[in-house]
């Protein structure tokens, strides 16, 4: 993925990560959209940020994002890149039915469904373009779970392995497939976690995710340093050992 120059669409843009890696390439030269289904932050990220575009789009909902899929496209037409963000993280309790079936089914509705909708909704126009790319966001708990979050884990472990395969399916046209994968990082994506001194800090992983795009540009998937303890613990055989440090250390983070 080039880092300058493209027009890119991020849903699940209103904060977190998303909203900071949306100012970090605005800040490289690129044209920005945002999409989130608080309208008031959409609001306040177009007054702050003069030069971003924003559409009120609920990824939980399937007739919306086509609808407003449809929007970005006519009216953004050069959009070259995507970037489903939108994700929630829930603690469930998988001991008790009623502890958990709501939160796991809202959680693949939003994780899963969304980003399938997404890519749906774009994956023919990103054809059209010369250079594309689908950036997908999945997470260190792909590879690794904490065993609060079974249904976040088990949905950014979908996301990786569609990431992979959709990356063969489109490897002879215009459309890269990327993924980011993020390790514990301070947002307010559960609660108190902002705070939380294991995680790593929102702008420094921003800093050297773009520092990651810039020097590859050819990557499939972008690792900033802290992820690989979780990302390769079966490959170097200490999978086990990587579980029990993660849940001892971190019982509420991402």
């Amino acid at each position: 993925m080039r880092i300058d120059g493209n027009t890119i669409f991020i849903p699940g843009a209103t904060s977190g990560i998303g909203l900071a890696l949306a100012l970090a390439l605005q800040a490289k030269g690129n044209t920005v959209i945002v999409g989130g289904r608080r309208t008031e932050l959409l609001d306040r990220i177009t007054a702050e940020h003069p030069g971003i575009h924003a559409y009120r789009i609920d990824t939980a909902d399937a007739e919306d994002v086509a609808e407003v899929s449809k929007r970005v496209i006519a009216e953004h037409p050069e959009v070259n890149v995507l970037v489903p963000m939108a994700g929630i993280m829930r603690v469930e309790d998988w001991t008790d039915p009623a502890g958990f079936l709501d939160t796991a089914e809202q959680t693949v509705t939003t994780n899963v469904l969304g980003p399938i909708r997404l890519i749906a909704a774009f994956v023919e126009h990103l054809q059209t373009r010369p250079d594309a790319t689908i950036l997908t966001v999945s997470s260190g708990l792909a590879f690794a779970p904490l065993r609060v979050t079974p249904t976040y884990n088990a949905s950014k472990a979908f996301i990786h392995m569609l990431s992979e395969s959709i990356r063969l399916q489109l490897a002879r046209t215009s459309v890269r497939v990327l993924e980011l994968e993020p390790p514990s990082v301070q947002t307010d994506l559960m609660p108190g976690h902002r705070e939380n001194a294991d995680a790593m800090p929102l702008d420094e992983f921003v800093a050297e995710v773009m520092a990651l795009l810039e020097a590859q540009p050819d990557a499939t998937e972008i690792q900033v340093e802290r992820v690989r303890f979780l990302r390769y613990g079966e490959a170097r055989g200490d999978y086990p050992q990587v579980v029990a440090a993660l849940n001892a250390r971190d019982p509420h983070g991402k």
